[in-house]
C-alpha cells in the first residue's frame, strides 16, 4: 500500500497564504504563516483518490520544529485529516476536494513554538505506516490573532510596530530633539533567515538539550533571549558596544542607517561581533528582529537617562571650581539620552495588570539574572513603582525617576553638594508617531506629572520595596521631604541662557544671569566653562573658560554675556555634537557656592526635501533636495546618497565638487514609484567637512486609478 499511494505534488499555496498572513513582503517562495490562523495545502494525487480509501485506516499530517526530533514537548505533533478541523488546536481538513486532489484546511494553535517547521504526512495502513515529506514552513508570532499573546487589537498599531520598515530614532537632548532615519528591514526574507538562525544560537548547549528550545512559544522568553543576544558581551552576540576612541577597526556607530548590513556582516563572518554600536544601534537591530519575529516592538528614547550603578536613585555629578565636569565612570551618570525598546506581549507570569508594553534594553550596561540584558519588564510596573517584578524593573525605574545631585570639589580639597534636582531625569520620553514621522511623548506611560503627589507615593512605594534603595537614613526620606529641603529660597540665583542649539559654523551667545536676593551687596566670582561630551554623559578636557569678579548690590540681578567662537568648539566635537556650558559662582566670602548649566547641541545643517505629499502608483514624480553650506569655508567633495523603498530602486548617487561660502547646492530627483502605501525618501550628504547629513520626506502612494 505504501508503495501504491502516491503524492504528486504539494502546493503549499504559498503566495496566497502569505498574503493572507501578512507576510507576502517576505517572500512569496517560502511559505511563511501566523500561528493560531488557518493556511491551505492542496495534495494532488498520482491515482483517484478512491482507489487508495478502501485500503487507508488513517491519513495525519506530522509537523516537526528543532534541530531534530528529540520527542519534547511541542516540537513534534502528529493529528489526524478529518472532514472539521479545529481551529484552536494542531488541526487539518479537508476544505475542498476532486477526483485526484485535496484541499486541506490546517490550524496551528496560537501557543505554538515559532521557528521552522517540517510538514509530512503519514500514511497509516492495516499493515504499515510511511511518511511522506510535503515541505517546510516557517511560523511566526500573531499579534492578528486575539489567542496570542501578541495580539494587539489596533489595526494601526499593527501595521505600524510590525510592517512598517521605515522609523525614526530620536537623539539630541531633550529641548532639541533630532530625528534619525532608520531602516529596519524586517520584511526581507534575508533578515529573516538570520533570526531563525539567531534563535538557534541563543540557546546554549543546543546540541545536547532542547529545553530551552520549547520555550520559543512564550514572547517573553524569546524577547529576553534576543535581547541578550544583541550584545557580545557574554556570548556570540552581534554587537560590539564603543563609546570613545576611535572606530577604524569597525564602521562607528553613526554611519549606520539600517539593521540588515549589521546582520548580514554578523552572518557572512559566522556569527563574529559586528564592530560598532551605541543604544540607538542596539535598539535598532532588535527592533528589526522583534518584528520580524511577530512581536509588536518600537524604539524608545529617555531623554536624561539615569544610569544608577549604586541602587539609591540618586545619580551623583562632579564638577570642580571652575566648572569642569569630572568623570568618575560610566556607570554611575546621566545619559542626555538613552534608547530602549518596548514590545507588546500579554504577562501571564506576572500578576493580572501588566500586559501591554514591555521595556527591554539591549545595550550592554550591567549583568542582570547572568546575561548582559534588561527586560521585558512591564511599562505599567515602572509608573507604578514596582520594582520587585522581573525582569529588571528596578533599573528602569530608576531611569526615569533618579535624582540628580551636583557636587563641587573645592580647592582645598573638600566636597560641596551645590544642587540636587528631582526633575531633570526622564524627561520627553519619545517615540514615533502611529502612521506618521511626528514624534510622539509618551512620558506619561512611565511617570505621573513631576511634583505631584501621585509621583511622590510612588517613588516612596519603590523605595520601600527594593530593600537595595535602602542603604541610608537620607534613602529612606520620603521624596517629598527631600524636595523640600533642597530647595529652600537661595541668597544667590545663577542661571544659564543660550540657545540649545546653535548651527555649526555659529559663535554661541551665553549669558549668565546672576541675581542677588540678599538685603546687602555681595562680592562675585564666578567661573564660566564649556566641554564636549560624549551622549553617555562622559566629559572632553575643558576647552573654553572664563573668570571674573562682579558686585551686585541687594536685590540686583545682573547679566553677564560672553561667546564662545566657532573656532574654539569646532575641532573638540565628539560625535554627538554636544557641549556643556557651566557657571560656578561664590561670593566674597566663599560661604556658599551656587552651579548653574546649559547643554547646547550643535546642530549640523539640514537638507531640504521638496516634493509631493501625495502620489500615484507609477506617475512620474520629482524631488527637489537643496544643501546650504552655513560655514565661512568651501565644501568639498560634495556627495548626495538617495535611496527610498518603493521610490528609488538601488538608490542613487551624485557628486559635486564645491560648495563656496554661504552658497547653496540643489539636485532634482525624478523617480517613479513602485509600491503603495507611506513611502520614504532618505536622503544622505556627505563633504569634506561633514558626514552622514540626514533629510527624509514620505508621501502617501496610492493606487492608480482604473479609466
Amino acid at each position: 500500500m505504501g508503495q501504491a499511494f502516491q503524492i504528486v505534488k504539494c502546493d503549499l499555496n504559498t503566495r496566497k497564504n502569505n498574503a493572507e498572513h501578512r507576510t507576502c513582503e517576505i517572500s512569496t517562495r517560502t511559505l511563511i504563516v501566523r500561528r493560531g490562523q488557518r493556511f491551505t495545502i492542496t495534495l494532488h494525487f498520482r491515482k483517484k483518490i478512491k482507489k487508495y480509501l478502501k485500503n487507508l485506516k488513517k491519513l495525519s499530517l506530522v509537523m516537526q520544529t528543532g534541530p531534530r526530533s528529540t520527542g519534547f514537548q511541542g516540537t513534534e505533533h502528529e493529528f489526524a485529516i478529518t472532514s472539521l478541523g479545529d481551529k484552536k488546536s494542531w488541526s487539518a481538513a479537508v476544505e475542498f476536494r476532486d477526483l485526484q486532489s485535496w484541499t486541506l484546511s490546517v490550524t496551528t494553535p496560537a501557543s505554538a513554538l515559532v521557528g521552522r517547521y517540517t510538514l509530512q504526512m503519514k500514511v497509516t495502513t492495516a499493515l504499515h505506516s510511511s511518511l511522506h515529506k510535503l515541505g517546510e514552513f516557517i511560523l511566526l508570532f500573531n499579534p492578528w490573532c486575539s489567542e496570542d499573546d501578541v495580539f494587539l487589537n489596533n489595526e494601526a498599531q499593527r501595521q505600524e510596530y510590525i510592517l512598517n520598515e521605515d522609523g525614526i530614532i530620536y537623539r539630541g537632548t531633550e529641548s532639541n530633539i533630532q530625528s534619525h532615519p532608520w531602516n529596519f528591514g524586517q520584511c526581507d526574507e534575508e533578515v529573516l533567515n538570520i533570526c531563525l538562525q539567531l534563535l538557534d544560537i541563543t540557546f546554549p548547549g543546543l546540541d545536547t538539550d532542547q529545553r530551552d528550545f520549547v520555550k520559543r512559544a512564550s514572547p517573553v522568553h524569546v524577547s529576553r533571549n534576543i535581547c541578550a543576544m544583541l550584545n557580545c558581551n557574554d556570548d556570540k552576540g552581534i554587537l560590539v558596544g564603543k563609546w570613545s576612541g576611535e572606530y577604524d577597526d569597525g564602521t562607528p556607530p553613526e554611519r549606520w542607517k539600517g539593521s540588515l548590513p549589521i546582520l548580514r556582516q554578523w552572518l557572512a563572518t559566522h556569527c563574529q561581533p559586528v564592530r560598532y554600536g551605541q543604544c540607538w544601534v542596539f535598539a535598532a537591530v532588535m527592533s528589526s528582529v522583534l518584528r520580524c519575529l511577530g512581536i509588536p516592538t518600537r524604539v524608545v528614547t529617555n531623554f536624561n537617562s539615569a544610569n544608577d550603578a549604586e541602587g539609591n536613585l540618586v545619580v551623583n555629578e562632579y564638577y570642580d571650581e571652575h566648572g569642569a565636569k569630572i568623570n568618575k565612570g560610566r556607570n554611575n551618570s546621566i545619559w542626555n539620552f538613552h534608547i530602549w525598546n518596548e514590545c507588546w506581549m500579554m504577562r501571564k507570569d506576572l500578576p493580572v495588570g501588566y500586559d501591554g508594553w514591555q521595556a527591554l534594553d539591549a545595550t550592554p550596561q550591567e549583568k542582570n539574572g547572568g546575561k548582559f540584558c534588561c527586560g521585558p519588564t512591564p511599562v505599567q510596573a515602572i509608573k507604578e513603582g514596582d520594582v520587585d517584578l522581573i525582569y529588571d524593573s528596578a533599573l528602569f525605574f530608576a531611569a526615569v525617576n533618579a535624582d540628580c545631585a551636583v557636587w563641587l570639589y573645592h580647592d582645598d580639597g573638600h566636597l560641596e553638594k551645590v544642587s540636587c534636582n528631582t526633575k531633570y531625569v526622564g524627561n520627553n520620553i519619545s517615540t514615533k508617531g502611529v502612521g506618521s514621522d511626528r514624534c510622539e511623548d509618551i512620558t506619561h506611560s512611565y511617570k505621573y506629572p513631576e511634583g505631584s503627589l501621585k509621583e511622590s507615593e510612588v517613588f516612596q512605594k519603590a523605595l520601600e520595596k527594593n530593600k537595595a534603595y535602602r542603604t541610608s537614613p537620607e534613602d529612606r526620606r520620603s521624596r517629598r521631604t527631600l524636595h523640600a529641603m533642597l530647595e529652600e529660597p537661595s541668597r544667590l540665583l545663577v542661571t544659564i541662557q543660550s540657545k540649545s542649539s546653535i548651527i555649526f559654523g555659529k559663535d554661541i551667545k551665553v549669558s549668565v544671569i546672576v541675581s542677588n536676593r540678599n538685603p546687602v551687596g555681595m562680592t562675585l566670582q564666578l567661573a564660566m566653562g564649556a566641554q564636549s561630551f560624549h551622549y553617555n554623559g562622559v566629559a572632553n578636557k575643558q576647552f573654553w573658560n572664563e573668570e571674573l569678579h562682579s558686585s551686585l548690590m541687594a536685590n540686583e540681578e545682573k547679566t553677564i554675556t560672553t561667546r564662545i567662537a566657532y573656532s574654539q568648539y569646532e575641532k573638540v566635537l565628539l560625535e554627538t555634537n554636544l557641549l556643556r556650558i557651566t557657571a560656578v559662582a561664590k561670593n566674597a566670602d566663599a560661604s556658599s557656592t551656587f552651579f548653574a548649566q546649559q547643554d547646547v547641541t550643535i546642530s549640523k545643517p539640514s537638507i531640504t526635501i521638496e516634493m509631493p505629499e501625495k502620489a500615484q502608483k507609477y506617475d512620474l514624480v520629482t524631488a527637489r533636495i537643496t544643501f546650504t553650506n552655513p560655514l565661512p569655508e568651501s565644501l568639498d567633495d560634495c556627495v548626495f546618497a538617495v535611496e527610498g523603498r518603493g521610490l528609488v530602486s538601488n538608490g542613487r548617487t551624485y557628486r559635486f565638487r564645491t560648495i563656496e561660502p554661504g552658497g547653496s547646492l540643489t539636485q532634482l530627483v525624478h523617480f517613479t514609484p513602485t509600491q503603495t502605501g507611506l513611502r520614504r525618501l532618505n536622503v544622505d550628504f556627505d563633504c569634506s567637512k561633514f558626514q552622514d547629513i540626514q533629510g527624509f520626506k514620505s508621501m502617501e502612494v496610492l493606487t492608480k486609478a482604473t479609466p
